[in-house]
């Protein structure tokens, strides 16, 4: 079989086997190397994913609302004004100005993939002698469903909305004492009140948010709210989540609304992504580093052991080129072969620790997210790294004196 194989590999194959614990212990480093790399890789790819599902579910990706209201000095004549000091008014619950023509805007953007108009108040949910101020949220199903995933969070009854129907946290259920089929009263600032029938409580992973969360059909909260055909936000969801400021950004200076992105709204959180791949990309390049020079200090000692074998062969007329590629198809096979074993040990690792890590609740602690991507980039990684950790050694046993070398 070996005649049928270039000289470069017969070589090379040769001097990795006659070689064999240094050749053990080297793939052995890269695999741990690469291991990690896939662990912490994989790992973080299924948090980040389980983070920005529960962040980007929960919540609208952008937000359009009606521009603060503002208080203008009053002027006596020309040029005169009555009073120099302008306090801010206080923000009053106002419909958004052509609300439908902007949702149409909305829609016909390539970039936005749903749309859907809210109306959102606080009022106060009454049952018996327990009250609490809520944020009551007036929705569309159909269409503010796709952008807050509000079946998902559902732990008891259904997200059913119907005129007669509210959906509630589970901790303002607790608190007031309430369940499924039960009847709440909810009461406006304005003095209307409505009887509504809970028919689902939601768990959105926030104690703050499932105290106040309600949700209710957009009629029954522009009646309870006294905005007939009003709303106050448009919610939408984009094609490209990383998008989404810029895409607000630019909504905002088109039309008289202002626009806030998921972006915006969770600095801390989308800070904490980034921090996340940054130190993803230097744990990789550490590990990569740490494994280029295993392979050049194995190779640079190869090169010195095989002095006299180098040199016959450049006496038996072999050129310097082949001899280059020889110790560089070393570097790229330790390389390539370390990876293979790397990346097993990785996986297995992952799918271990898959297994036994668990939140409180018993769910698991992210997804397991296995790309057929990272094996293939991480041992082409691999095998590049080899092949420039030997690129030193690979010329310095080129250049090598054919008598010298035999000499000693």
């Amino acid at each position: 079989m070996n005649r049928w194989l270039p000289f470069e590999w017969v070589t090379a194959v040769r001097f990795l086997r006659e070689g064999r614990l240094q050749t053990i212990f080297i793939i052995g480093g890269i695999a741990i190397g690469v291991a990690v790399i896939v662990f912490m890789s994989a790992m973080l790819a299924g948090l980040q994913a389980n983070f920005i599902k529960r962040v980007l579910t929960s919540q609208p990706q952008i937000q359009l609302l009606r521009p603060d209201q503002v208080a203008r000095p009053l002027r006596n004549g020309p040029g005169e004004i009555e009073d120099a000091v302008v306090q801010r008014p206080s923000q009053r619950v106002i419909s958004i100005d052509q609300w439908p023509k902007i949702r149409s805007q909305m829609l016909a953007m390539p970039e936005i993939t749903a749309v859907s108009p809210t109306i959102a108040g606080s009022v106060l949910a009454v049952r018996g002698d327990s009250s609490r101020a809520v944020t009551l949220t007036g929705v569309e199903p159909d269409t503010y469903f796709n952008i807050v995933r509000v079946p998902d969070y559902i732990v008891a009854g259904q997200a059913r909305l119907t005129s007669d129907d509210i959906v509630i946290g589970i901790e303002l259920a607790r608190i007031l004492g309430a369940t499924v089929g039960d009847k709440l009263n909810i009461q406006a600032a304005s003095g209307a009140i409505r009887v509504l029938t809970i028919a689902g409580l939601v768990d959105f992973g926030n104690k703050g948010t499932n105290q106040r969360a309600t949700f209710v059909a957009l009629r029954t909260g522009q009646s309870l709210l006294g905005m007939i055909g009003g709303v106050t936000t448009i919610d939408m969801t984009v094609k490209d989540i990383y998008a989404a400021e810029e895409i607000a950004k630019r909504i905002e200076a088109a039309n008289p609304v202002e626009a806030d992105s998921w972006i915006a709204t969770n600095a801390q959180f989308f800070t904490a992504v980034r921090a996340q791949e940054t130190s993803n990309t230097l744990i990789r390049l550490f590990v990569g580093l740490s494994v280029a020079f295993g392979i050049a200090a194995v190779l640079v000692v190869s090169v010195i052991q095989r002095s006299k074998d180098i040199g016959i062969l450049r006496a038996m007329g072999t050129s310097r080129g082949q001899i280059l590629r020889v110790f560089l198809l070393q570097g790229g096979l330790l390389g390539f072969v370390g990876s293979l074993v790397g990346a097993a040990m990785g996986a297995a690792a992952l799918i271990y620790w898959h297994s036994i890590a668990r939140q409180a609740d018993g769910s698991e602690l992210f997804p397991l997210i296995l790309e057929r991507r990272l094996f293939i980039l991480t041992a082409l990684l691999a095998t590049v790294t080899g092949l420039l950790a030997a690129m030193a050694p690979a010329v310095r046993a080129a250049r090598l004196d054919p008598v010298v070398a035999i000499r000693g």
